[in-house]
């Protein structure tokens, strides 16, 4: 079999007609910025992350970028993120002037670990940014209950879990404010770069709607410095006809982890995913862990199997963030996670044959093949 780790050729089958159609009257209608599909999508969005307002961004790090800008949060300032995160989230607490304090990540889980988030506190701490890292929803009362007791603010990075809920709750409506990717690979993706902030406090929306728009809420009126930072017309078009397809390709993406997990759990040379109670899953990405990573990605291309490391290099010890004084072994379980990761092949439409094979190629690799 060829497998590639990522196709869309499923889900696009079936909205490529509602797509096209949505493009001719976005062409037709000439209104190509901050227009009626924007708007409608924000409204659908917001119901769907069951929050009362959602503004629609240009990307996943803009939003995070603009939902730190809007609480006020600046130089000398400390944001608390997990050591086990894309760049992104360490990229927009320093857009702001501030300084990203990394916490480690549970070892099963790979969310950041409740248990030592108190420890990371100091007098300029003011939020907490927890990241639903590869679909899965981090223990969010337990953070709640700790930014209630400090009295700071939390930013959740829901880009990988739209859906996913803690105790019912789902992610993007936990925190003040939050901001989500919906880059093209993501869960709910769009054709393009695309994102939004979604929270409940109608000051901060305005916050944000004033920023992603120079700063401005009429036309030619600047009331702040902001930013060209928008959500794109057309792909608020195509978000509007994806979002309705989510909960569906969800569940899918849930069985699709079911099959890897019934196939792979007597198999003691790898760890599967671990979901922590009270928290579910919608599988962005279906991450094993292993000492022979390399090893088996090598031996899995060669029979056709794609796979993806994420992430190769922690946001600690990228050169990016030298300046911190961060090295190695400072972070030790996000560094373990660095090097054993491997993300096997999950989407919308993969079969039970695919998934089979999958498996019996990698049982085959351990006993020696």
């Amino acid at each position: 079999m060829n497998i590639p780790f990522l196709t869309f050729d499923h889900t696009n089958r079936i909205i490529k007609a509602e797509i096209v159609a949505e493009f001719e009257k976005f062409f037709d209608k000439g209104q190509y910025v901050l227009g009626g599909k924007v708007k409608e999508f924000e409204e659908s969005y917001a119901s769907f992350n069951e929050v009362k307002y959602c503004v629609g961004v240009s990307n996943g790090l803009d939003a995070l970028h603009l939902a730190l800008k809007a609480l006020g949060i600046g130089p000398g300032d400390e944001v608390i993120i997990p050591s086990n995160t894309y760049i992104a989230t360490a990229l927009a607490v320093s857009y702001v002037g501030a300084h990203p304090v990394f916490v480690e990540p549970n070892v099963d889980t790979c969310n950041i670990n409740p248990n030592l988030i108190e420890a990371a506190i100091t007098s300029r701490t003011k939020a907490i940014l927890p990241v639903h890292l590869y679909g899965q929803c981090c223990e969010m009362e337990a953070i709640m209950s700790i930014s209630n007791k400090y009295n700071l603010f939390v930013i959740e990075d829901n880009a990988q879990s739209q859906g996913a809920s803690y105790n019912g709750k789902v992610t993007g409506s936990w925190g003040n404010i939050n901001g989500t990717s919906f880059y093209p690979g993501k869960n709910l993706g769009a054709l393009g770069d695309a994102g939004a902030v979604t929270t409940d406090n109608p000051e901060l929306a305005q916050k944000v709607q004033m920023l992603r728009n120079y700063g401005s809420e009429k036309k030619y009126y600047n009331e702040v410095i902001g930013f060209n930072m928008r959500l794109d017309e057309c792909q608020a078009a195509f978000l509007n006809v994806k979002l309705k397809y989510l909960k569906e390709w969800s569940s899918q993406r849930q069985q699709i982890a079911q099959w890897y997990l019934e196939r792979l759990q007597d198999l003691e040379t790898i760890q599967l995913p671990v979901v922590a109670q009270g928290a579910s899953h919608v599988y962005h990405l279906f991450v094993i862990r292993t000492p022979q990573r390399e090893a088996l990605q090598h031996y899995l291309l060669q029979k056709g199997i794609g796979t993806l490391i994420h992430y190769p290099i922690p946001p600690h010890l990228q050169e990016a963030y030298q300046h911190l004084g961060h090295k190695k072994g400072d972070f030790l379980i996000a560094e373990e996670l660095a090097q054993k990761c491997l993300s096997l092949p999950l989407w919308p439409g993969m079969v039970i044959d695919e998934v089979e094979y999958i498996c019996n190629e990698i049982k085959s690799f351990f006993s020696g093949g």
